[in-house]
């Protein structure tokens, strides 16, 4: 059950303590608050996790300071769409707002390598305006002997070149709980010259002691990738676990299905899954069109697949595209036959925003009718 309180009982004043009180006193019943940024106006929601069954609605609905009561059945309790509710909801990290009507570019090498190569990345995404971008120190492979990625050796120069040309956000994957560490300590040492966002490849969508783990700590939002050997529905629940640990900035990631079907493609694409993401859920949704694709082959109009495939996941409404660059693709050290080059970065974002663009005035279009 989720309750949701009137605007004037917000957090913190004397009608929500007063509530709270209450609501602490009920038997079998534990209460967990959240707060949900809206376009106007931020909203309280308490969420009543027990024997929520015995509860008169009409009774919590009586209660001073209540605007609603909405009793839940979905599985996605905590970053679930419920009933009529259509409420834009967004996160800021870092200065940057992430959300369901937003457009983020993640650009960026798959693995760093070397100092050389992000110092190269860097400057170019600021030269074609981006702030944002993603870079692999933790690389879990499917070879044991395959190269497993720099780690910490490499965050101290990748976050001090992010603070010189003024990224603002890294994705950067995790696959230990020990990696949190690893990061916080660098960018400590770094004087926090950007900012973070936890990746969950799609290796381990459901390690669920490291989704625990890492949905424990509020500093850094997530990225969370749909597994590629499970349905939607699992991989929505892990994103849940994330929320239900206490951190709901989270990001849900499409980045293919395994599957031969897919062929001649990496994986299958399932970008068509964007609007269904964001009709069941409040989570902005990412795209990855590098590890879809996972080649650089063109089509007879001159494009390249990827160029197409992210087309569809932007005009279907994704709000974040993490797709790899690289200054030498033939000497990457992983995925380099993906890897767009750095004389495509410019083209890349302008055929980006002419989807972008078809994609709003499809929203507009649809306002009319």
């Amino acid at each position: 059950m989720i309750i949701i309180t009137k605007p004037e009982a917000p957090r913190g004043s004397q009608v929500f303590a007063e509530l709270m009180e209450y609501l602490g006193a009920l038997k079998r019943i534990r209460t967990r608050v959240h707060e949900e940024h809206g376009a106007q106006q931020t909203v309280t929601e308490i969420y009543l996790i027990g024997d929520t069954k015995s509860l008169d609605m009409a009774d919590i609905q009586s209660l001073p300071g209540v605007d609603r009561v909405v009793r839940v059945s979905e599985e996605y309790r905590i970053l679930g769409r419920h009933a009529d509710d259509r409420r834009p909801t967004y996160f800021h990290y870092n200065g940057i707002r992430f959300g369901q009507d937003t457009l983020n570019i993640f650009a960026g090498l798959c693995a760093v390598d070397t100092r050389e190569h992000v110092d190269i990345m860097m400057k170019a995404l600021q030269d074609s305006g981006l702030n944002c971008t993603r870079m692999g120190a933790y690389k879990p492979r499917t070879n044991p002997y395959s190269f497993q990625g720099h780690g910490k050796a490499c965050l101290p120069y990748v976050f001090e070149l992010a603070g010189k040309y003024g990224i603002r956000v890294i994705a950067m994957e995790v696959t230990h709980e020990a990696h949190l560490e690893e990061i916080q300590t660098a960018l400590e040492e770094t004087g926090r010259p950007t900012g973070v966002m936890l990746q969950i490849g799609t290796r381990n969508t459901q390690n669920f002691e490291l989704l625990k783990k890492v949905g424990r700590q509020h500093e850094f939002p997530v990225l969370l990738k749909r597994g590629f050997g499970i349905t939607l529905e699992e991989s929505l629940n892990a994103a849940e676990y994330l929320a239900s640990a206490g951190n709901r900035n989270v990001v849900f990631g499409l980045r293919g299905m395994k599957t031969n079907l897919g062929d001649p493609h990496r994986n299958f694409v399932d970008f068509a899954h964007v609007p269904v993401v964001k009709r069941l859920t409040r989570m902005p949704v990412c795209i990855d069109p590098s590890h879809s694709v996972g080649s650089r082959d063109r089509a007879p109009d001159g494009l390249l697949d990827m160029f197409h495939i992210t087309a569809q996941g932007v005009v279907a409404g994704a709000n974040m595209i993490l797709v790899d660059f690289h200054p030498q693709p033939a000497r990457a050290l992983v995925d380099g036959p993906q890897a767009l080059h750095m004389s495509e970065l410019a083209h890349f974002v302008e055929d980006v925003g002419i989807a972008r663009e078809a994609y709003e005035k499809r929203v507009a279009l649809a306002e009319k009718h």
